[in-house]
């Protein structure tokens, strides 16, 4: 990235005008800390990747409807991904708990960005999983918060980020299968 592009992006974290309120959710999460809880949600972030990995395997094997979620969440994630670890290196936001390393950065949350770009796709996919779907995203993101690792505007970077790639990973699914119909009738 341009030198004069970084120091402009770094320029407006600097400056962020959400601090205020990061800083206050961050205040509000940590007076309502349960002793018991910090395990728990630690179980919750680390095994998000888990999870993710289980349900790609489920798909693959429950049949076309499970393998086009597959393909779905893929072309989904791939980009997300992408642009969350570009953003992750452009940026080097410290994390709440003050680590500092870039490759590691605060912004955007990856596990947030996953949670949600699942979210999405399932609810696409299966209407009737909405409910629990999108409490399951937001509890792994909500333990990002509660575990110290990421700021709120992280997780909402995040889930704006997840959203325009499960939507542009649906419209591009479409038009590619249009596409191929279109061939296979001419």
């Amino acid at each position: 990235m341009m030198p004069i592009a970084r120091a402009l992006l770094l320029g407006l974290l600097v400056a962020w005008p959400l601090q205020p309120l990061d800083d206050a959710m961050r205040a509000w999460v940590k007076t309502h800390q349960e002793p018991g809880m910090h395990a728990f949600m630690g179980v919750v972030s680390s095994k998000s990747r888990v999870v993710l990995i289980s349900g790609a395997v489920l798909g693959l094997a429950a049949g076309a409807s499970g393998r086009a979620f597959v393909a779905e969440a893929a072309v989904a994630l791939l980009p997300v991904n992408g642009v969350v670890e570009l953003l992750k290196w452009t940026v080097g936001r410290t994390r709440p708990d003050g680590d500092t390393h870039r490759r590691n950065s605060s912004f955007p949350s990856s596990h947030a960005a996953n949670a949600f770009t699942m979210a999405a796709v399932l609810t696409r996919r299966w209407p009737r999983s909405a409910i629990p779907a999108w409490l399951a995203a937001a509890l792994v993101a909500f333990s990002r918060l509660y575990l110290d690792r990421h700021w709120l505007s992280d997780v909402l970077f995040s889930a704006l980020l997840a959203l325009a790639g499960a939507w542009c990973s649906a419209w591009l699914l479409r038009k590619w299968r249009e596409r191929n119909d279109a061939r296979r009738t001419s």
